[in-house]
């Protein structure tokens, strides 16, 4: 099973890379393959034409060779998606918005989300708040391509000690093939 974890994190260091890390593992401890999709160096959508442009007609960008055409395939490769950001502000960071924006406007009609399912982690810094709203929106676009939300997990500093086993054990699970929704009976 193949995975990619989709990252808006633009630093080399700190809580939400170790999250990263703490993710991959869970994967591979659960028997699927892993990608890590840093998104630095993909811009912004430049909106062209009549607000559309190529990636309607097309479902491709006409300026994808800044790594957004490469980072489009990834998406539509991988079996599974975890998408991990720090929070700004309450929203996901902007490089990670403005790669959603773009997927979303070539991936219109095209269902290649549709269905995958995906694994939502929000690691606010600073006061810790923001989350709940970070994760709105990513929800709002999990909901609009028609991903499939596996689970949330918000993971700050004050309590990433229980948190990121979270991550660990919701990566794992998914990669063992557990279901969004899947009731587990104890035994």
């Amino acid at each position: 099973m193949k995975f990619l974890i989709i990252s808006g994190n633009p630093k080399k260091d700190g809580l939400c890379n170790k999250i990263i890390e703490i993710a991959a593992q869970g994967v591979r401890d659960g028997g699927g393959e892993v990608e890590i999709l840093s998104l630095s160096g993909i811009e912004r959508c430049k909106v062209c034409g009549d607000g559309w442009g190529s990636c309607r007609s097309w479902h491709k960008c006409a300026f994808g060779n800044d790594g957004f055409t490469k980072a489009q395939e990834s998406v539509k490769a991988a079996d599974k998606l975890i998408v991990i950001t720090p929070v700004y502000w309450a929203e996901m960071n902007e490089t990670l918005k403005s790669f959603f924006d773009r997927l979303r406007r070539c991936e219109f009609g095209q269902g290649a989300l549709c269905k995958k399912e995906t694994l939502l982690v929000a690691s606010p810094g600073g006061s810790g708040n923001g989350a709940i709203e970070c994760m709105d929106q990513m929800d709002r676009f999990c909901r609009h391509t028609g991903a499939t939300i596996f689970d949330y997990v918000s993971v700050n500093r004050w309590n990433n000690d229980y948190k990121s086993k979270a991550v660990y054990s919701a990566a794992k699970a998914m990669a063992e093939g557990r279901k969004a929704g899947e009731t587990l009976v104890e035994k």
